[in-house]
């Protein structure tokens, strides 16, 4: 079977999240494959274009590193909470800083995302409003199935792992679809 390298990209910077958890589950449960590898947000300055060197090579070494590891993968997958209706900052300054490369590592990727969340919603606001950013950007999201795991502190021990059976079903599902539609994506170019 072809092989797919998503770089993930966790929205929470909490060591202690159910998001950081999920990300975990994923990397347990990934399908044969799917390879995942983190690309790290937290520490990335804040995006200001007035500061923006002229030249990728000139930029923060985190910002160079993470753009650099978008460009290698073959598709993004994002794992985030949902703050305040939306994206959490770390996250939308991570796409904002990769976004500025020239060519965009973004461009014509697969992607797809999941959250989870204590609430009764799952980020499922979160999701539409990085999948309306993901327009601009031209990542293509996987539609279905979607990944959406309200109630976290019911699904996840008090360490952090996934307990909760019918959740690591539908992520395997979930996960398995993601390699699938990069794959035909993938073969698509």
């Amino acid at each position: 079977m072809a092989e797919v390298r998503a770089v993930t990209l966790v929205g929470s910077l909490r060591a202690g999240s159910y998001n950081r958890a999920l990300w975990r589950a994923a990397q347990a449960n990934a399908p044969e494959g799917l390879v995942l590898e983190e690309g790290t947000i937290g520490d990335l300055p804040l995006y200001n274009a007035d500061l923006q060197p002229p030249t990728v090579a000139e930029w923060p070494a985190p910002t160079a590193r993470l753009s650099a590891q978008v460009a290698a993968a073959d598709a993004v997958l994002f794992i985030s909470p949902e703050y305040n209706y939306s994206i959490p900052g770390a996250l939308k300054n991570a796409i904002d800083w990769v976004s500025r490369v020239q060519p965009s590592p973004f461009n014509d990727k697969p992607a797809a995302v999941m959250g989870a969340t204590g609430g009764m919603w799952g980020t499922t606001r979160m999701q539409y409003h990085l999948r309306q950013v993901g327009v601009f950007v031209n990542l293509h999201f996987l539609q279905k199935p979607e990944m959406l795991v309200a109630k976290a502190a019911e699904k996840f021990s008090a360490t952090g792992e996934l307990t909760d059976e019918g959740t690591r079903k539908v992520l395997v599902q979930f996960l398995t679809a993601f390699r699938d539609w990069s794959l035909r994506i993938k073969g698509s170019r």
